[in-house]
C-alpha cells in the first residue's frame, strides 16, 4: 500500500464513531459471576432484582417506644410492658395503657402502629410519658417501603462501587454477573524513551505514557498487558503487535502517529490498512486507529505527548471501554469560567481544570495549569478535577462563560 501523509479532517464526533465502529460490544458469553467483595470497578452484566421485600419486616426508624396511636391523648402514661432489640424475634403482645421500649432496626410489634422517639417522652416510676402527638405509621419503616420482591434494584450497565454494592447486598446478593474485562495491550513507542528509574541521556525522556493507559484502563474495567517501551523500528513494533493479536480484544498505541519520516506507528500501521485522522481536537490532533493481523485486531493509535495521550485516551478510548461493557458514557454538564483563557480556532479544546462551587451553588472552573496549554503539560491533568470542553468556534473564554466539564474518575 503506498503511504501518504494526506488526511482526513474530522470532528471529534466522526472520528470517535470510527474508532467506535471497531467495537464489536461484549455479549452473553462474555460474562464472569463474582463475589460481592470482587466486584468493585466492574460493569453488571445483568440486572439485580430484590429476592425479597426491603425492608423485609415493618420496623422501627427509631430508638423509642412502640404504641397504639389510638390510644393515645399526650400528655400520657403508659406502662412498659417488654421491650425489643434490632435482630429480635419476638412480638410481644400489649394491651391497652402499655407499650414496648423499641430500637432502631428492631421488628414493630403486631399490636402497634407507631413509635414515638425517646427524645418526646419522659421516664417515670410507673412507666413513660408521651410528650407529643403521635400519628399511625410515625417513624415506622413498613415491609417493602424500600424496594417490593423482585423490583430491579440495579440495571444491567451499572459500573459497581460501594454504594451499588451495598444495594445489591441489601437486595439478598452474594454474587453479581460482570462482563468480563476487555484484554488491553499498550504499547508505548519512541527510541527516547526510558523505564521509569533508569538514568536518562542526552535526548531521552522517562516513559509515562504506559503507566497511565494502564491506570487509566484498569479503572474502566479493562485488563492491561503493558510491553516494554518499543523502538522505533517497523520489525519492533510490527513484532510487538503479533505478540498481543491471539489474547488481546484492543491494543493502543502511543507515540509516531504524525506525519513524518520516522513516526513508525503511522508507517506501521498504514501498510496493514489503517486510517490516520487529523482530529479537531487541542491537544491530540493526529489519531489513527487500524485492524491487525487475521483477526483484524483493533488498534488505537494515540500520539505520544503525554498530555496529548491522555487526553485522548478520556476521549476517544475511554468510550471504547464503555462499549465492550455496553454502559453510557459520562456526560458532559455546565459550568462556569472562573477565569480567562485562550482557545485555539476551529478545533475543541479540552482543558485540565480546577472545580469549585459558589455561593449560589454554580460549579466553577479554572485552568489547571499554570503557563499555558502546552500538550506535553502532563502535571496540569494530575492536579485536575475534569476536562472542559471550549467549542471549535470559540476563541477565549472570559469570566463567566459557561463550558462544558466531564469529570475525570
Amino acid at each position: 500500500m503506498a503511504l501518504t501523509n494526506t488526511r482526513a479532517l474530522l470532528t471529534v464526533e466522526e472520528y470517535l464513531a470510527e474508532v467506535l465502529a471497531l467495537i464489536e460490544p461484549f455479549g452473553a458469553a462474555d460474562v464472569d459471576e463474582l463475589p460481592l467483595r470482587e466486584a468493585a470497578g466492574r460493569t453488571l452484566a445483568a440486572p439485580v432484582v430484590a429476592r425479597g421485600d426491603v425492608p423485609a419486616f415493618a420496623n422501627s426508624a427509631m430508638d423509642g417506644f412502640a404504641v397504639r396511636s389510638a390510644d393515645l391523648a399526650p400528655p400520657t402514661v403508659l406502662r412498659i410492658d417488654a421491650e425489643v432489640l434490632a435482630g429480635s424475634s419476638a412480638d410481644p403482645a400489649f394491651g391497652p395503657g402499655a407499650c414496648v421500649r423499641i430500637m432502631t432496626g428492631a421488628p414493630l410489634p403486631t399490636a402497634a402502629d407507631a413509635v414515638v422517639p425517646v427524645e418526646q417522652t419522659t421516664l417515670l416510676p410507673q412507666g413513660v410519658r408521651i410528650d407529643a402527638p403521635v400519628a399511625a405509621g410515625q417513624h415506622v419503616r413498613a415491609a417493602g417501603e424500600d424496594v417490593r420482591q423482585g423490583a430491579m434494584v440495579l440495571d444491567a450497565g451499572v459500573r459497581l462501587g460501594a454504594r451499588t454494592l451495598s444495594a445489591a447486598a441489601g437486595a439478598g446478593h452474594a454474587t453479581v454477573r460482570v462482563v468480563r474485562r476487555p484484554r488491553v495491550g499498550v504499547i508505548a513507542t519512541g527510541d527516547e524513551l526510558v523505564p521509569p528509574g533508569g538514568d536518562l541521556g542526552r535526548g531521552q525522556i522517562f516513559e509515562s505514557n504506559a503507566t497511565f493507559l494502564a491506570a487509566a484502563l484498569t479503572r474502566d474495567g479493562g485488563e492491561a498487558t503493558v510491553l516494554p517501551a518499543v523502538r522505533d523500528t517497523d520489525a519492533a513494533l510490527a513484532g510487538a503487535l503479533d505478540g498481543l493479536a491471539a489474547t488481546c480484544d484492543l491494543v493502543v498505541v502511543s507515540g509516531g502517529v504524525s506525519v513524518g519520516d520516522a513516526d513508525v506507528t503511522r508507517i506501521v500501521l498504514e501498510r496493514a490498512g489503517a486510517r490516520f485522522r487529523h482530529v479537531r481536537l487541542q491537544p491530540g490532533k493526529p489519531q489513527g486507529w487500524a485492524r491487525w493481523g487475521g483477526r483484524g485486531l483493533p488498534v488505537i493509535a494515540l500520539p505520544g505527548n503525554p498530555l496529548s495521550a491522555a487526553v485522548s485516551y478520556e476521549t476517544f478510548v475511554a468510550p471504547v471501554l464503555d462499549r465492550f461493557h455496553r454502559r453510557p458514557t459520562p456526560a458532559w454538564t455546565p459550568a462556569v469560567a472562573a477565569a480567562a483563557w485562550s482557545s485555539p480556532a476551529g478545533r475543541r479544546q479540552l482543558v485540565p481544570v480546577l472545580l469549585d462551587v459558589d455561593a449560589s451553588g454554580r460549579q466553577l472552573v479554572r485552568p489547571a495549569h499554570r503557563h499555558g496549554s502546552a500538550s506535553h503539560m502532563i502535571t496540569s491533568l494530575a492536579a485536575a478535577d475534569a476536562l472542559a470542553a471550549v467549542a471549535e468556534d470559540v476563541t477565549a473564554v472570559a469570566v463567566g462563560d459557561l463550558v462544558a466539564i466531564r469529570r475525570l474518575p
